[in-house]
């Protein structure tokens, strides 16, 4: 970086921008990297980078046979690699000007596909970690020339001079960092090791490490993907994923489900979560990118409804952001992105037709992901809806299994309601589900679509009042006065009382309402309340006959056999209460305010009536 010269300060003359080097370093490390260990992956970037490019300009070299070398001591941290090398023209170019990438030079543009960077700015991370950064150089592209030198400072000035021929008998780079004190944590040769195989382990150049000790180096990937490996069996293959996907994600994955899309170059594993995680909670996924890893919290790279998944995946299409630690957002990304939905649903596909114990497996830890995914999915609601579960009036159980023994299904609208009833709809032999849940009433719904001989309806209160045998004339006449004195007493809850003979016997009432009656009859007492005026006019104007609770006696239940030969009015009134909150708290819905006071007020009251008598 040069300082404009003095004809740019001329009245109209062209200026050039001034950069503070140490500014920029400081955006990078707070707002463009999320770490400063990723000056080690930037390096050996630009080390795959360059070797792409001698591998271009020499394809007839041999696999392997140009790699990366990496070192540390407690004094330096350097990369060097076999690459296509810089001249002193591409140093000035290149190394010296912010934002420009050798990767745009003349002859290479055409092939930035092949490369894993994008942009010029890689080199500056090393900032972050050191105040200078030292170059050694040699072109592979032009034959006899000398390497070259580039020394770079956090103050913004770098030096260039030629060095002789064996300062680097053979082409490529060497990148050498003196770290800063305050860098020991990502320079230390122990860790600089750690992420050289966290970025690098599946590079496809030969990588190595020497930590300066004397020792040998130690391959950093010394084995190709576990999706690129040839195995003896089937199963060998599914175990070796199996292993992989534990050691990446740190679980036993309930299966692996392998990734190929071949127009973008990406394979991979999917592992499936053994156990079940809150709906809408999505995973970060590991891309790589030509080996490189750019992402361990990649969550675009599969649909929101993936989320019973994580993914590791290796592709050389995809495009990095600018910092290269996510994915850019285009058509690209959107393709691969439907196209691994496609596999995951063949998956499940598979799981349906041929192995039941793992499908259900699955289904136990995963049926609202699945839930979501069948409600705006056509195959998938065909394969899986009759094997979801549901929770009915037989229980815990799938929809086949439910609708074996009910040709007529009725569905509640809301969990409030099948509590209410669950217990004398299943005496009654009704069969019920609970559709309070997300997603499960709209796909009950859909389920004469799978069996036409099932017909689904939702549940009416007057369903479920048929089903309740009435009494005999003799029972009623002689209840009549109590009923009576019950329906007044209830009147302020627009609740109306009845007699009738159901199971369990155990259960004295039910309680029949629901929270669209119960808002109706708030906004039909609003309407009366206010006399007049606008909001008046409105109200009234949308008014209905409110539908009333209603609250149904149990004959064959001692306790009401007794309550309704009370011939005290003001214990009857109490017992009818009492009745009335008793059955809404077995609703489990919220009490309003004057419920709660009236449970409270008649279970004193009666109290009060017991210890008298008893005195």
């Amino acid at each position: 970086m040069t300082l404009p010269d003095s004809a740019s300060h001329r009245p109209g003359a062209d200026r050039t921008f001034q950069v503070d080097l140490r500014g920029l370093v400081d955006l990078l490390s707070h707002h463009l990297y999320s770490s400063p260990r990723v000056y080690l992956r930037e390096l050996m970037q630009n080390a795959v980078d360059a070797l792409t490019a001698r591998h271009a300009l020499e394809p007839a070299a041999p696999a392997g046979s140009f790699g990366i070398r990496l070192y540390a001591d407690r004094s330096v941290v350097r990369v060097e690699d076999d690459g296509v090398g810089l001249t002193e023209e591409d140093v000035h170019t290149f190394l010296a000007t912010i934002g420009r990438s050798s990767k745009r030079a003349d002859g290479i543009a055409e092939q930035r596909g092949d490369f894993i960077g994008q942009f010029g700015i890689g080199l500056l991370s090393c900032f972050l970690v050191a105040d200078e950064i030292h170059v050694v150089s040699r072109s592979a592209r032009t034959p006899g020339a000398p390497a070259v030198e580039w020394r770079g400072r956090g103050d913004g000035s770098y030096t260039v001079r030629a060095l002789p021929a064996s300062a680097r008998p053979a082409p490529g780079t060497t990148v050498t960092l003196t770290p800063r004190a305050d860098a020991g944590e990502w320079t230390a040769p122990a860790r600089v090791q750690a992420l050289a195989h966290h970025f690098g382990s599946l590079l496809r150049h030969p990588v190595t490490f020497d930590d300066g000790s004397g020792g040998p180096a130690v391959p950093v990937n010394p084995e190709p993907a576990p999706w690129a490996r040839t195995y003896p069996t089937p199963g060998a293959r599914s175990r070796a994923l199996a292993a992989y996907g534990e050691e990446v994600f740190g679980f036993t994955p309930l299966d692996t489900v392998e990734l190929n899309l071949p127009a973008v170059g990406l394979r991979g594993i999917a592992c499936v979560l053994p156990e079940a995680v809150p709906a809408g909670r999505r995973h970060g996924h590991r891309v790589h990118v030509k080996g490189m890893l750019l992402s361990e919290q990649a969550e675009e790279i599969l649909p929101d409804w993936a989320f019973f998944v994580r993914c590791v995946v290796d592709a050389e299409s995809l495009r990095p952001t600018a910092s290269r630690e996510s994915l850019y957002e285009d058509d690209t990304l959107a393709a691969v992105r439907d196209a691994l939905a496609e596999q995951l649903r063949a998956w499940i596909a598979r799981a349906a037709a041929s192995d039941p114990e793992l499908l259900h497996r699955f289904l136990q830890a995963h049926h609202l992901s699945v839930k979501s995914l069948a409600v705006h999915d056509d195959e998938i609601l065909r394969m899986l809806l009759p094997w979801l579960p549901f929770e009915t009036t037989d229980g815990h159980c799938t929809l086949d299994e439910f609708s074996r023994t009910h040709r007529t299904v009725l569905v509640t609208s809301s969990v409030e309601e099948f509590r209410q009833v669950a217990a004398i709809a299943s005496a009654a032999g009704l069969g019920v589900v609970n559709g309070g849940y997300t997603y499960d009433r709209e796909l009950v719904h859909r389920l004469p679509e799978i069996r036409p001989e099932v017909s689904v309806a939702d549940l009416d209160p007057a369903t479920l009042t048929a089903h309740l045998d009435p009494v005999d004339r003799e029972t009623e006449l002689a209840a009549a006065a109590y009923l009576a004195q019950a329906r007044d007493a209830l009147a302020v809850f627009d609740c109306d009382v009845a007699l009738r003979a159901f199971q369990p016997a155990s259960a004295p009432a039910l309680l029949v309402d629901s929270r669209e009656a119960r808002h109706e009859r708030t906004r039909s007492r609003l309407a009366r309340e206010q006399e007049g005026g606008l909001w008046g006019d409105i109200l009234g104007a949308l008014q209905q006959e409110a539908p009333r609770a209603q609250l149904i006696l149990n004959q064959l239940n001692p306790l009401v056999r007794t309550a309704v030969a009370i011939d005290e009015p003001e214990l009857a009134r109490t017992s009818a209460e009492a009745l009335y909150g008793q059955a809404a708290l077995l609703s489990r819905r919220p009490l309003r305010p004057a419920e709660s006071s009236l449970i409270n007020r008649s279970f004193l009251d009666l109290l009060a009536h017991a210890l008298r008598k008893d005195s």
